[in-house]
């Protein structure tokens, strides 16, 4: 069994895989815009992608620009989660990920023997980062 996650965006998506591929490295693969689908969508969306995956080591998540008429909202339902081995790892990384977001948890020691934050990114995607300490 494999479980993935699969991010929604506002016709966004590409920004943010390349915004989240500067931060983890990897490679977008399996991109797909609407063009030349049979499926009841504007025309000025055509570009944008039904589908992309961003794939590296130790890492693989999938996306795509909901449908203008898909209502999105964003939530606290879901949080992705990154372990690293280094506390500098966690600072880099949460630092990249909430510089024009929300810090949610700053940065800190806690109760779990882990060094941790949790923040939402530009895009309102909500990111937990730790490192075991």
């Amino acid at each position: 069994m494999k479980i993935q996650s699969y991010l929604s965006f506002n016709g966004n998506c590409q920004e943010a895989f390349n915004f989240y591929q500067k931060i983890f490295g990897g490679e977008i693969i399996n991109k797909e815009t609407y063009e030349n689908k049979e499926v009841d969508i504007p025309d000025h969306y055509r570009n944008k992608l039904q589908h992309a995956e961003l794939k590296g080591k130790g890492f693989h998540f999938m996306g795509y620009d909901a449908s203008p008429d898909t209502p999105l909202t964003s939530g606290t339902n879901i949080q992705m989660s990154v372990d690293v081995e280094t506390k500098s790892e966690v600072d880099e990384i949460f630092d990249a990920l909430s510089k024009s977001g929300r810090v949610h948890t700053p940065l800190q020691e806690t109760s779990w023997n882990a060094y941790y934050g949790r923040c939402s990114d530009q895009y309102n995607i909500d990111w937990m980062i730790n490192c075991k300490l």
